[in-house]
């Protein structure tokens, strides 16, 4: 059994990482994730972990500082937010297509300009295509969770991936909780020892990492890739499977809230989904059948599941707190209406962004959400292109 404690969000991520002890951290401070590796550096500074640290010039430094170590055969984790993980934009392509599980979190942050240190989903959206499994956390329990179960997918022999864990700046990262923390032998003993896939130290058996790739193969290469990712979505699931059976706390792709009879659902990532609950369940209260899916599972994206969430809903909202630039709506409501469309199921469907830069978003503002779902399902059409919660006129 663990112990209950009183952590911040970054609190609970740096004693996660001093549990998992990992062979390097290599890592650049920044607001609002400079917590974590402060923390973590203290560890290292009292003995308590056997970690090289690194301490690089930048953020691009970082990632390729845990590029060479995770080549070489060693279990890697950093964390960071917004501008920082944009700059390590290069190296994020090439961690995933070596197949390397570096666990990374993302301690989510709006990216500039203008400048801002508050809390959207900005810097992971815009990280989406770069190969990497993508978890949000609700609240610090799962973000203190969702970290050693990244390990454990990240490291499965199938999958062979980077991981993001994010979690939300400042409404977690520097929000206390109590919060479950296991004991330092149960986490070890579920983690398991790092088990090296192909070390490039291994000088019995050579290989090359990172060669020119043009034409004649590289079509190829990337085709490989997308194979992990099915095995990557099984990992999740089963490695979230595993922890509720080792600590009681179950995991996988999405969470249902009241969403078996609902008319109404509502789709988000992260620490909105607690205020969405409260909501939720003052509808139920006064007779409204709403709903809340919760994705925490955004890479690979859980399309099958979400089609089958939602199929018995009259109208949905999707709730995205990053937008899309010249695009026709925001990056959740992209995917879950795509997976919608594929699996057959016609449901209006809204999107809302509501939360740039740290806005808070308020009970009245979800409410009203829910409120334009019950016009849209007696008209049958939803709004266009896109509806905004919590900005001023």
């Amino acid at each position: 059994m663990g112990k209950r404690v009183a952590l911040e969000g970054n609190e609970a991520v740096a004693e996660a990482m001093r549990q998992i002890n990992p062979d390097v951290v290599a890592a650049y401070p920044i607001t609002p994730s400079t917590e974590i590796v402060q923390n973590f550096a203290q560890f290292v500074s009292d003995g308590q972990v056997d970690t090289n640290f690194v301490a690089v010039e930048s953020e691009h430094s970082a990632m390729s500082a845990c590029l060479a170590a995770a080549v070489a055969g060693g279990r890697v984790m950093n964390a960071t937010s917004a501008n920082g993980l944009a700059l390590m934009w290069e190296i994020l392509y090439i961690v995933s297509s070596m197949r390397q599980p570096v666990i990374l979190t993302v301690v989510n942050r709006a990216l500039s300009g203008n400048i801002n240190i508050h809390c959207d989903h900005s810097d992971s959206m815009g990280a989406r295509d770069t190969g990497w499994v993508q978890i949000f956390a609700e609240d610090v329990q799962e973000a203190y969770d969702n970290l050693l179960q990244a390990v454990a997918i990240g490291e499965s022999m199938d999958v062979r991936l980077p991981v993001m864990s994010c979690l939300d700046g400042f409404l977690l990262s520097h929000s206390y909780e109590l919060l479950e923390v296991e004991s330092d032998e149960a986490v070890r003993e579920w983690v398991g020892p790092y088990k090296p896939l192909n070390p490039m130290l291994d000088i019995s058996d050579p290989k090359t990492f990172g060669p020119l790739d043009l034409y004649d193969y590289y079509f190829e290469h990337k085709r490989s890739q997308l194979d992990a990712y099915p095995p990557a979505k099984e990992a999740i699931i089963a490695e979230g499977k595993r922890f509720g059976e080792a600590f009681g706390r179950e995991y996988g792709l999405l969470e249902e809230f009241m969403t078996e009879d609902a008319d109404f659902v509502m789709v988000a990532l992260g620490s909105t989904c607690g205020a969405i609950r409260d909501v939720v369940q003052g509808l139920r209260d006064n007779g409204v059948k709403a709903g809340l899916l919760k994705v925490r599972a955004f890479r690979p994206f859980p399309a099958e599941e979400i089609a089958a969430a939602l199929q018995g809903a009259s109208a949905v909202a999707v709730l995205d707190r990053s937008a899309s630039y010249g695009a026709h709506a925001g990056p959740l409501y992209a995917e879950v209406t795509s997976a919608l469309y594929s699996y057959g199921k016609q449901v209006p469907t809204n999107n809302y962004i509501y939360g740039l830069g740290g806005r808070e978003i308020l009970p009245d503002d979800l409410e009203q959400a829910f409120g334009d779902l019950q016009k849209v399902a007696e008209s049958g059409q939803p709004a266009e292109p896109v509806s905004f919660l919590g900005l001023r006129e």
